[in-house]
């Protein structure tokens, strides 16, 4: 019962927090626009503004998907939180911890989040696991 409620447990957890990046990407380009996103990205010193305001669009909603279906977890968790830790440096580390200030206390969760369902399996429904199902094994004699 224990392993059918943490597989239930991981499967909110994936799609809770999938979402969160899913949105946060899709935001990128529909509400603020590559070249919005690529503004402020300047303005807070992120080198490379214009590369990498796409480039974390796409990581973000890509993420927030491969997260969402539980697919490529373990590089989907470290791309997301490598993505989180820019945010605390360039734009959350000088403001403190608490969120309420524009602080790192959300993205630093979010950095752990990613981590932790990446490298636990993702629980229920999640690709990842059907597909390691249906591999053949193979032994080497």
């Amino acid at each position: 019962m224990l392993d059918q409620a943490r597989s239930v447990a991981l499967l909110v957890a994936r799609v809770a927090v999938g979402v969160v990046f899913l949105v946060h990407g899709y935001q990128k380009f529909a509400t603020m626009g590559i070249a919005g996103t690529t503004k402020m990205f300047e303005s807070i010193g992120v080198p490379m503004a214009g590369v990498a305001a796409p480039a974390v669009a796409v990581l973000e909603v890509a993420g927030g998907l491969a997260l969402i279906l539980g697919a490529a977890l373990p590089i989907a968790g470290v791309l997301l939180a490598v993505d989180m830790l820019g945010a605390i440096l360039f734009a959350h580390g000088a403001n403190g911890f608490g969120a309420d200030k524009g602080g790192y206390e959300f993205v630093l969760t979010l950095a752990a989040a990613s981590l932790a369902i990446g490298f636990t399996g993702g629980g229920a429904l999640a690709l990842d696991s059907l597909w390691s199902r249906r591999r053949p094994v193979v032994s080497v004699a």
